[in-house]
C-alpha cells in the first residue's frame, strides 16, 4: 500500500494544520520502525510493514497544490492502484481530533485531493480524513490551514497521532469502520 501524507515541505510551515498529514505519517513510521526517511518521487519516503502489510510512505515535497507529482510516480513505480492507496490530510469540516476514512469522492476544495485526482486520473483512492475544525467563516479558512496549531490544540493533537498510529493494523488490513473505532475509543480513554 502506498499512504500519503499531505502538507507542505517549508519547516517554517512543520506545525500548520494542513500539515496534520504529514505529522500523522511521521508518528506512523516512527511507532511502526520504518526506515529512515530518503528523497524519492519528489518526495520523501520511508518503508514498513503494518499487520503483515508492506507500506509505502509518501510525504510529497511538491507542496499541497502538487501533491500528485509525487504520488502519481510513486505509484506507478510500484504498480500500486488507487484503491491501495490512502491521503491522509486536514479536513475543515470534522472537529478537531475526529477522524473519518472513505474512498473515494469529490476533493471538497482541498487542493491536494484535487491534485491527486488529477495525477493518477481517478478518485477511487482512500482518505483519512484528520479532523482540524473550521474557523466558522470561509473567509478565515486560509489563515486558519496555513496557521500553526494553538497550544490548546496540543493535548488533543499528540493523543490523535499516537490513536492514529496504534490503530495503524486495521487500516493496513482493510478494515476502516474498526479504524475509525478505535481511533475514536483511544482519543476518548486519553482525554
Amino acid at each position: 500500500m502506498l499512504w500519503v501524507g499531505l502538507g507542505n515541505p517549508e519547516p517554517s510551515q512543520a506545525r500548520h494544520r494542513h500539515n496534520i498529514g504529514f505529522m500523522a505519517l511521521d508518528e506512523i513510521a516512527r511507532r511502526h520502525g520504518f526506515s529512515p526517511w530518503r528523497q524519492r518521487f519528489k518526495g520523501l519516503v520511508a518503508e514498513g510493514g503494518i499487520g503483515g502489510v508492506k507500506i509505502i510512505a509518501l510525504k510529497p515535497l511538491t507542496y499541497m497544490n502538487g501533491s500528485g507529482e509525487a504520488v502519481q510516480p510513486a505509484a506507478a513505480f510500484h504498480k500500486i492502484p488507487p484503491d491501495c492507496i490512502a491521503a491522509f490530510h486536514d479536513e475543515l469540516d470534522l472537529v478537531p481530533g475526529k477522524v473519518r476514512v472513505k474512498k473515494g469522492g469529490g476533493a471538497a476544495g482541498h487542493n491536494g485531493l484535487r491534485d491527486m485526482q488529477r495525477a493518477l486520473g481517478s478518485p477511487e483512492f482512500w482518505r483519512v480524513r484528520l479532523g482540524i475544525g473550521h474557523p466558522g467563516h470561509k473567509d478565515r479558512v486560509t489563515g486558519h490551514v496555513l496557521g500553526n496549531f494553538a497550544k490548546v490544540d496540543e493535548a488533543w493533537l499528540a493523543r490523535l497521532l499516537e490513536a492514529v498510529a496504534e490503530a495503524a493494523p486495521l487500516l493496513a488490513t482493510g478494515k476502516p469502520e474498526e479504524f475509525m473505532t478505535r481511533v475514536a475509543l483511544l482519543t476518548q480513554e486519553a482525554g
